[in-house]
């Protein structure tokens, strides 16, 4: 446990900063229900797979490949669905989509954990930044081809991140989403991570305005030393190495809060909102920009629509 999660307390729900997936889960049986998770062969995306299987989940752990998915769960107890869905590949997320289906599971949960950070150079997947493509064009195409998976209030949860806060002045920056203007690492990781947030805040109006009970929200899961670090330079991985112990959430820890809004009883109903720690909390007035949410949600089908 790091030194912040000894000074922090708990927030209204119980759980805190330093609260771990295994404890928000205590007293939650999840036999019968089957959850899907990106991002599932590392980190904070393995350990929620993990604690899922634990209290009696189906989980389909989804990663850039079946193999990396099968050589990361290894023998892991549970019951497991390995797929392929790498997001910077709309095929891939396509081919994802038609095997669930096939499948004919209704899922209680989807869990968009999956993304890349600060890369340091410009790199360009289908048109797009890498960082806003893969962290939310794959998840907006994977999410919105699953809707007709979803059980009957089920929850999806999608990965956001307290670095939504340097998303540049404009939030969302439309004449310059290939980066073709100006390119900044964490400016762009932010970028991405508030489309995140964007994404969870409509869809949540969406699913309201059709009657429909499933939930959808967003989670900032905190600072965690894990792969996704390693397309940093080397002299910054190295810095929050020595800072993890001090100020860092563990990676237990990491996963707490999207296991918590995916499965605690008391959130049933719950929609539209963003977590940290465990707790709902506020972000920024760009998180909060319901217009600005529309038009990336329109820019987002047509950019879908456009893929091949």
């Amino acid at each position: 446990m790091s030194l912040v999660s000894l000074l922090k307390g708990k927030g209204k729900s119980g759980f805190g900063y330093g609260t771990t997936a295994e404890v928000v889960t205590e007293g939650v049986a999840l036999k019968g229900k089957q959850f899907l998770v990106t991002g599932s062969t590392s980190g904070i995306g393995l350990e929620t797979v993990r604690v899922l299987a634990q209290r009696g989940a189906r989980v389909f752990a989804a990663g850039r490949s079946k193999d990396k998915v099968r050589e990361a769960l290894g023998r892991m107890p549970g019951s497991f669905v390995p797929l392929a869905c790498d997001l910077s590949e709309p095929k891939s997320v396509r081919a994802c989509v038609a095997e669930v289906i096939a499948d004919g599971v209704k899922f209680d949960g989807l869990i968009a954990n999956a993304g890349v950070m600060a890369m340091p150079t410009l790199e360009l997947v289908h048109g797009y930044e890498r960082q806003f493509f893969t962290n939310h064009i794959g998840h907006f195409l994977l999410v919105t081809s699953l809707l007709g998976q979803l059980a009957e209030r089920a929850r999806i949860v999608i990965v956001s991140s307290g670095a939504h806060t340097m998303a540049p002045k404009a939030g969302i920056e439309f004449d310059n989403l290939a980066g073709q203007r100006s390119y900044a690492p964490w400016k762009a990781y932010g970028q991405s991570k508030l489309a995140n947030l964007l994404f969870a805040k409509h869809l949540a109006k969406c699913l309201a305005s059709q009657g429909s009970s499933v939930t959808a929200n967003a989670v900032h899961p905190g600072v965690i030393m894990s792969g996704l670090q390693r397309n940093m330079p080397a002299i910054q991985r190295l810095g929050m190495a020595v800072a993890a112990p001090l100020g860092f959430k563990s990676i237990a820890e990491g996963a707490a809060t999207q296991v918590y809004v995916a499965t605690r009883p008391e959130l049933a109903g719950v929609s539209g909102e963003y977590f940290m720690d465990c707790n709902i909390a506020q972000p920024t007035a760009q998180g909060r920009d319901a217009a600005l949410a529309e038009r990336l949600w329109v820019e987002s089908e047509q950019i879908v629509a456009r893929l091949n």
